[in-house]
């Protein structure tokens, strides 16, 4: 088996819009790539979790930066063939004071960290969707502010760039799906579809590419 591991937040979780709900496996993007693949000789490890950063820590919750994590989950997993590396949208957060470029900072140290463990890795680069208009009120998520909506906007040219340093494949979530109008931050049911359609593309076009078969209904 090949092994692929989605290393992102809660929009790898699959938190559900609007709650503190986790979708089921079969609606959530990571689940779906595996009803497609496992077949097929492809095994996805989910490891999402919700607030997660590329380097940022969290006063409020342990265990939220992404660069202190993936180091280990890369040895406990290992061999891995692939990783789907999509985070960023918490590092948005006001707290954090950051900008396009420094979050791309820390997710080239987290590609780093990849290549440090296996040059062999592929990896998908997977800039995040955006942040809704007003996902700052307090009815959504007050973590945010009006200057993190621009900073997710400037997360897809930064990315790719990145992805061309380092030669990843990369898609860019926002060109194929949206956050909810329920919370302004999570995909919900279409559009963890919609985004697990185009992974499936990408895979279908890397070096891990297999009979793709069937389209997603």
């Amino acid at each position: 088996m090949k092994e692929i591991l989605c290393f992102g937040d809660s929009n790898t979780y699959g938190l559900v819009p609007g709650t503190q709900n986790r979708y089921d496996r079969d609606i959530r993007w990571t689940g779906i790539l595996e009803k497609h693949l496992y077949k097929k000789g492809y095994r996805i490890i989910e490891e999402g979790l919700c607030g997660r950063t590329t380097i940022f820590d969290d006063l409020y919750r342990e265990g939220r930066n992404g660069s202190s994590m993936l180091p280990t989950l890369l040895e406990s997993h290992k061999p891995i063939d692939q990783v789907i590396l999509m985070l960023g949208t918490n590092d948005c957060k006001t707290c954090f004071h950051t900008t396009p470029q420094k979050i791309g900072a820390g997710i080239e140290r987290l590609i780093e960290q990849i290549k440090a463990v296996d040059e062999q890795i592929e990896i998908l680069l997977i800039s995040p969707i955006l942040l809704g208009d007003e996902v700052w009120k307090p009815e959504f998520d007050p973590e945010f502010d009006q200057i993190s909506v621009e900073v997710s906007k400037g997360l897809k040219d930064v990315y790719k760039e990145i992805a061309k340093k380092y030669q990843c494949d990369f898609l860019a979530a926002c060109d194929v799906a949206e956050a909810s109008k329920k919370d302004r931050e999570h995909l919900d049911r279409e559009n963890h579809l919609k985004l697990a359609k185009a992974i499936l593309k990408c895979i279908e076009k890397s070096k891990l590419s297999y009979d793709f078969g069937e389209a997603i209904a």
